[in-house]
């Protein structure tokens, strides 16, 4: 029987056909429960679009959501890679982190900064699993020898960690300081004041109301910075 330092030499020198073989299923199984992953935060990703204050988040959003229907076809070109037909696997964690991000637009308020503040760290919550579970299956094509497999998964993995950046870049920007903001304003506010508030609707980037009078001398469109009243320059979204 071989030794633990023999077949170790025999897994890297190509001969050892039953690990092989065990790492192949392992590595199928995590590429089916991936593309089933993938294809729930699709769904997941134009729900948290529609919840949205912002058109920064929004943008955002439906961004990663087309990003994501290619990063599926490019799963299919994995599974087509090494013989296997492209099957959904299953998998609780994505199905858990979205119904964490639905309770939270249960839980926050339309309109709100807080909403969008929320969004994101759902959203980044779902972009840290993907970054993981490619981080493993490119470990594993590489192991194996599918250089055409890892080239793709890597390409999806480098994709994910973009969107992740995005979304910190975003909070950071202006999403959590102006909804700190809000939470102080709100808790300060009278009853009539309240009323003043809800008559203008949803909150722009800027942290005003749409259709504020005081607005018309900016504008629209603009992008402010989190700890200025200087607009940037640049079109909104990320």
């Amino acid at each position: 029987m071989a030794t633990f330092g023999e077949r170790i030499a025999n897994f890297f020198g190509g001969t050892d056909t039953e690990t092989q073989e065990g790492l192949k299923g392992l590595f199928v199984n995590e590429l089916k429960d991936i593309y089933y992953a993938e294809k729930q935060a699709i769904d997941a990703l134009g729900e948290q679009a529609d919840a949205a204050t912002t058109d920064e988040v929004r943008n955002a959003f439906l961004q990663h959501q087309e990003e994501t229907r290619n990063q599926v076809a490019r799963l299919e070109q994995v599974f087509s890679s090494i013989g296997v037909d492209s099957e959904e696997g299953s998998c609780d964690a994505i199905d858990g982190l979205v119904d964490d991000a639905q309770r939270l637009v249960s839980n926050t308020d339309t309109g709100s900064l807080t909403r969008d503040a929320g969004l994101i760290i759902a959203g980044q919550k779902i972009e840290h699993h993907e970054i993981a579970s490619y981080g493993s299956v490119v470990t594993l094509a590489q192991v194996l020898g599918y250089q055409q497999a890892a080239r793709l998964l890597e390409q999806t993995l480098n994709e994910e960690k973009n969107a992740d950046k995005k979304l910190t870049i975003l909070a950071e920007s202006f999403v959590n300081s102006r909804a700190s903001s809000e939470d102080n304003a709100s808790s300060s506010r009278n009853d009539d004041d309240a009323d003043d508030f809800n008559k203008w609707g949803v909150v722009n980037p800027d942290g005003t109301r749409y259709d504020d009078p005081s607005r018309n001398s900016n504008a629209t469109g603009t992008t402010y910075s989190s700890n200025a009243s200087t607009p940037l320059a640049g079109t909104s979204g990320v």
